[in-house]
């Protein structure tokens, strides 16, 4: 059945882990509360973004015109395999306001670490001021929630080094030696936490607690970064951005089982990566896609996977994961997160200096809001109570402070060099997956 093309731009690695029986164990355990080409090409053609909501602005030049392309067929998303979920929202237990009992016991801050400045910031939202600055080393790239929730994890990449913060306090721990930690995730069952080695093209297995080597997995792709997991938490999706696929690995981490090349899904409109300047340096030759953040839509059926050079999000059947389709959303597409009540989904446009807002139900843009004076949103989060989206500002030293209801940039705050993975803390959720909070 012939799918819908969306919107598209850069390379996504995608990364499937199996967590078998763990899952069992992990929903047990948290009731309580605390490079091939994949098969299949059709020629669907795409739909234009809906309308804006009051207090934001038309679609950006390029969003607007449609087009037909060629995408990988699907059929219509079920629940087959145990990766549906459509009846529901898997982001259910990260609600507006439901912290976990541990997650209470954080102090509110918001966490950004500044990639050249090698420095953490702390900002307290309710004055929107930097309350705490630290060094930790060369390049940190992300903040990262632990899966028990009581650690705050800074991925200091070129230093070699995780960071532990206490979120009761914020202070910093003594660094544990590290190899190359881009970003950080965890098994479900909490078992394994997940470092992608981007450098080293390597899935690192590691004590969640110690951080201590179990057993790596090399990947066949360069970039290895962002990921999410499928409604029933048996598969792991990666992006790896330089070379713009999708792996699929078993759960122990023993192979690759599948790869799924971006590259040979074409949508006009994209950037070439000879003319993007910035990491696009750094992409394979012949890349045309350079897909970055994975996330799993609230309904379970689809992930998006946000292209920089694409332009825009790729839509990936979370039962076959075959590529549905491919949705236009700005320049330099980067950062997707959910709406508290699981009704939309943020993507941030990076060199465009927007945000698209994406009806989750339907996957058509209804908004687009614009930074004034034009900016360069990153990555970031939703408040607990889903009224504002933190999102650092990656080349204009500054974090945003977006209006959930109204679309309005209602604070910039001033920052060191680089801003890139600020975590907002606590967050809604029984347990983190990783990333600046993946929450479930």
């Amino acid at each position: 059945m012939t799918a819908l093309l969306r919107r598209r731009r850069r390379s996504t690695v995608v990364v499937l882990v199996q967590a078998g029986a763990a899952v069992a164990m992990l929903v047990s355990a948290c009731s309580g509360g605390s490079p091939g080409t994949h098969s299949g090409v059709a020629s669907p053609s795409a739909r234009t973004p809906s309308g804006t909501t009051p207090g934001t602005t038309s679609a950006a030049p390029g969003v607007t015109t449609p087009y037909v392309s060629r995408v990988a067929a699907a059929g219509p998303a079920t629940s087959a395999g145990g990766h549906g979920g459509a009846a529901g929202n898997v982001y259910a237990q990260a609600g507006p306001g439901d912290l976990a009992a541990v997650a209470r016991q954080a102090r509110p801050m918001v966490y950004v670490p500044n990639t050249m400045a090698g420095t953490v910031q702390e900002i307290d939202p309710a004055t929107f001021r930097v309350v705490r600055r630290f060094r930790v080393g060369a390049v940190p790239q992300h903040v990262v929630p632990s899966w028990d929730l009581r650690t705050l994890w800074v991925n200091v990449n070129n230093g070699n080094a995780l960071v532990p913060v206490d979120p009761r306090t914020g202070a910093p721990g003594r660094a544990i030696a590290v190899e190359d930690p881009y970003n950080l995730y965890f098994s479900p069952d909490g078992a394994h936490a997940l470092v992608m080695a981007e450098r080293d093209q390597r899935i690192d297995f590691r004590d969640p607690h110690t951080m201590a080597l179990q057993h790596s997995l090399r990947v066949p792709c360069r970039g290895v970064n962002h990921a999410d997991y499928t409604a029933d938490l048996s598969t792991l999706v990666v992006s790896c951005e330089f070379s713009g696929k999708l792996l699929v690995v078993p759960a122990d981490g023993s192979r690759v089982a599948k790869v799924i090349d971006l590259n040979t899904q074409h949508v006009p409109g994209g950037t070439a990566a000879s003319t993007h300047g910035g990491v696009a340096h750094s992409v394979d030759p012949g890349v045309n896609s350079m897909p970055q953040d994975v996330r799993l839509t609230p309904d379970g059926r689809t992930f998006l996977a946000a292209d920089m050079l694409a332009n825009g999000v790729w839509e990936i059947d979370a039962s076959t994961f075959a590529v549905r389709g491919f949705l236009p959303t700005g320049a330099g597409a980067h950062g997707i997160y959910p709406s508290r009540d699981g009704r939309s989904i943020y993507v941030t446009n990076r060199d465009a200096g927007s945000v698209s807002v994406l009806d989750a139900a339907t996957l058509t843009q209804r908004a687009l809001w614009r930074i004034p004076g034009g900016g360069s949103p990153d990555m970031g989060g939703v408040s607990a109570d889903g009224r504002s989206l933190w999102l650092s500002g990656r080349s204009n030293a500054v974090v945003y402070v977006f209006d959930t209801t109204t679309g309005q940039v209602t604070h910039r705050i001033p920052t060191d060099a680089g801003p890139h993975g600020l975590a907002v803390w606590p967050q809604p959720g029984r347990f983190s997956l990783g990333h600046t909070g993946n929450m479930r």
